[in-house]
């Protein structure tokens, strides 16, 4: 079954599903700034556009273009800054 997940007042919005690969969500993101939590590790993969990161215990920012990816240890917050509408992938473990 597709769930559907909104957060940000609807300025995040992603598709979530199951696959041979486990749970996963897909998703937009419109230009903003915002904080994520996790519950799972998660591995963040930048479909279309960009992300800027920041990642729990790193001081600086990083930047996520289409095709790159990036991973959030469970029970961790991190920082998201996009300049424009970004697609994702999201993969759970």
């Amino acid at each position: 079954m597709i769930s559907t997940n909104e957060y940000f007042e609807g300025n995040v919005k992603s598709l979530g599903y199951t696959s041979a690969k486990g749970k996963s969500t897909v998703g937009v993101m419109e230009a903003g700034e915002y904080e994520f939590g996790t519950s799972t590790h998660e591995t963040m993969i930048v479909i279309e556009g960009e992300m800027t990161v920041k990642l729990p215990g790193v001081s600086n920012w990083k930047t996520y273009k289409d095709g790159e990816a990036y991973e959030i240890n469970a029970n961790e917050k991190f920082q998201v800054k996009v300049s424009e509408q970004t697609a994702y992938l999201c993969q759970y473990k």
